[in-house]
């Protein structure tokens, strides 16, 4: 897996102070893209162990508190990144104490295939469906149009 960006210490991305991770690799290539440089899953940079770790360490830095991760991208659901997501998730859920998950998608989710549902299964929110330009809206909060949907799991 590639990705674009990494914050340590995100307020935009998700309620409370977050570790924000944007992934390359999309397939849905929306028309107004606000990350349009991700779309390639070969683009940025590797992610690698020492990435991983050093999330790890940064949502258990209690110098600020941090509420959680959150994944975007591209698109953190695209094949080529399934196995470097699910196994970052599940590392949170064991390591990281309390921390929620959010995570962006341009698939929805009644259309996600079985190995997507197995990620989705241990996140804690999930904003699916397409940036729709024609359905932008600034004033909404999480989500950059309003065919988009925020599903709350826990």
């Amino acid at each position: 897996m590639n990705y674009h960006q990494y914050h340590p210490v995100d307020v935009v991305n998700g309620p409370g102070t977050r570790c924000s991770l944007f992934v390359s690799g999309c397939i849905h290539q929306c028309r107004g893209c606000y990350n349009q440089a991700t779309h390639n899953p070969s683009s940025g940079h590797l992610y690698t162990q020492a990435l991983e770790d050093k999330i790890i360490n940064d949502l258990n830095d209690d110098r600020i508190k941090k509420r959680g991760l959150s994944l975007s991208g591209g698109d953190p659901l695209h094949p080529a990144n399934l196995a470097a997501v699910l196994k970052l998730i599940k590392r949170v859920k064991e390591e990281c104490q309390g921390k929620d998950i959010w995570l962006w998608t341009g698939y929805l989710l009644s259309e996600l295939t079985s190995e997507q549902q197995q990620v989705v299964a241990l996140i804690d929110t999930l904003i699916d469906g397409k940036f729709e330009q024609d359905k932008a809206d600034p004033s909404l909060q999480w989500r950059g149009s309003s065919n988009q949907v925020i599903h709350q799991f826990s």
